[in-house]
């Protein structure tokens, strides 16, 4: 338990020295997606009664806890290739499981400091939206999925460049399909096969739905659940064999 908090406490520490930075970082890409295709482009396109920023700001949600979530995985990677901080924690007594736990609850919590700012953002805009716990549930389910991958890759690649690759192939295409921007539904039969593979798929649904005060799909929150317990045996697995 130790060994977990103190991984924990030295990312937050981290944050802590870089949060202005971190917060303007985590506040300039929604900012511009709402101003350019929230408000200019909210009151020609609607999905039933509602308008698109209603739409979009559970997406932005959906979107930045994954990103946010998932760039821990920059932090591990400087540490590990540049500063040789995992070597340090090879040498210390902490389990391969606090190290896994730590980092993905570090990630998780920058996750919901980006989903903070997102609904702050979106105030002045006048949108009314439902935080209940259903709707923070799947923002938790959906960050523990992307933290989790993001710790099992970033021991998996073999340089810092590696991790932009797989930033590139794997995270931008996921926040553009899952759809954070658009209804799946409006797909066709095989597409929405497909991106039903997605997890944010899926934490978009879920996100949207109760933000919007609808019935959430239990369906969702087990799909968040079993791929991010998956992801975090992944994590754990590829510690193990970074150490050996």
């Amino acid at each position: 338990m130790n060994g977990f908090i103190a991984v924990y406490l030295r990312e937050m520490l981290i944050l802590k020295y870089r949060f202005k930075r971190q917060l303007a970082g985590m506040a300039v890409s929604p900012l511009l997606y709402l101003i350019t295709f929230g408000y200019a482009m909210g009151d020609l396109i609607q999905f039933g009664d509602q308008s698109y920023l209603h739409f979009l700001i559970p997406g932005l949600v959906a979107m930045a806890s994954m990103t946010q979530s998932f760039g821990i995985a920059t932090d591990i990677n400087v540490a590990r290739f540049y500063w040789n901080i995992f070597e340090e924690f090879q040498a210390a007594p902490i389990s391969n499981l606090s190290y896994v736990a730590g980092e993905v609850l570090a990630g998780m919590t920058r996750a919901l400091i980006g989903v903070v700012v997102i609904l702050l953002l979106s105030l002045p805009f006048g949108v009314v939206l439902h935080y209940g716990p259903l709707f923070w549930l799947a923002i938790v389910g959906n960050s523990f999925v992307f933290a989790s991958l993001a710790v099992g890759m970033a021991m998996l690649v073999k340089s810092h460049a590696d991790q932009s690759l797989l930033t590139s192939f794997i995270i931008t295409p996921m926040a553009f399909l899952g759809g954070t921007f658009f209804p799946v539904e409006k797909l066709p039969i095989w597409a929405q096969g497909l991106l039903s593979c997605l997890p944010l798929t899926h934490a978009s649904h879920a996100i949207r739905a109760t933000a919007s005060g609808k019935a959430a799909d239990g369906i969702d929150y087990l799909v968040l659940t079993v791929v991010g317990l998956v992801f975090f045996w992944l994590a754990l697995h590829s510690v193990n064999k970074a150490r050996d």
